[in-house]
């Protein structure tokens, strides 16, 4: 079975470690996450892309952390929010440094953000959806993206780095999925759904763009509210110069409270993901 074959694997990591060895995540697997506290346990650093471990109950979350600083080892998935980024290292470094973060609001998702982007009246949104699936921007089933989920779990691991106990039910999310879709029925059933949403979307996009106004898909967290929601931004707001995947990031703190610090650049692909892991591998070898 698949979890022998894990068990195995650490076997094996394990006899043949060396100072050196890193156990590098690159799933999206519960079964794998599960492993990460017998992994820290053996003293073997890990560095993970997949978000389910960082996204699970708020006392896994401590405890992954505790294991780690028990062992003299490191937990590392910079990449969980905003892939190759430095997203999640900076929040660490503003938490440590003293400062206190008063208001979180981002664009966390390369996928909604091509879409919010691109579609028009030329392009409707459905037929983007499945262009995005072709070139690989989307998951395979873009209804884990449209869903809104990604984009939670990736706020709820931010809220937790300024140390709040929040859990992903705690965080009010808004589905962009057609009404009856769920994640049973075939991808040509879904997309039949949602080409009936496409007048819909047109129609908000040609009033809004008649007002220098677009539509965003934008994670917020401000006085222990957390919210993944699609929102309407005026020509003067930095998430309306966004283009292709591009994910941004604003934190509003007491140092930085005029003036949010922004961080901004290509917020998902394997290129980019792919160099902030093998970033973080060679932080831990020097």
């Amino acid at each position: 079975t698949a979890s022998m074959e894990m068990d195995e694997f650490i076997h094996r990591m394990i006899d043949n470690r060396s100072v050196h060895t890193v156990f590098v995540d690159c799933t999206a697997s519960e079964e794998v996450a599960d492993k990460y506290r017998e992994i820290l346990s053996e003293k073997l650093s890990i560095v993970a892309a997949n978000k389910i471990a960082n996204t699970g109950n708020w006392s896994e979350f401590v405890a992954l952390r505790e294991t780690a600083e028990r062992h003299g080892v490191a937990f590392c998935y910079e990449t969980n929010v905003g892939a190759g980024l430095p997203v999640i290292n900076t929040l660490k470094e503003l938490v440590s440094s003293g400062d206190e973060v008063l208001k979180i609001e981002a664009v966390l998702s390369g996928t909604l953000s091509y879409l919010f982007n691109s579609f028009s009246i030329e392009k409707p949104f459905s037929e983007m959806v499945r262009l995005a699936c072709q070139l690989g921007y989307a998951e395979p089933d873009p209804r884990n993206d449209l869903s809104g989920m990604d984009v939670a779990r990736k706020l709820l691991i931010l809220a937790r780095e300024i140390g709040l106990q929040l859990e992903l039910k705690d965080i009010h999310v808004e589905s962009l999925l057609p009404d009856g879709s769920d994640d049973t029925g075939s991808l040509e059933e879904f997309f039949v759904r949602l080409r009936n949403c496409d007048e819909d979307f047109e129609r908000r996009r040609s009033e809004l763009a008649q007002q220098d106004k677009v539509m965003r898909y934008v994670a917020s967290l401000e006085n222990g509210e957390a919210n993944a929601e699609l929102k309407t931004v005026g020509k003067d707001h930095p998430f309306t110069t966004l283009r292709g995947r591009e994910n941004m990031v604003m934190f509003t703190t007491e140092r930085y409270h005029e003036n949010p610090l922004v961080i901004r650049g290509a917020g998902g692909g394997a290129t980019v993901t792919a160099a902030g892991l093998f970033s973080e591998i060679l932080k831990l070898a020097n």
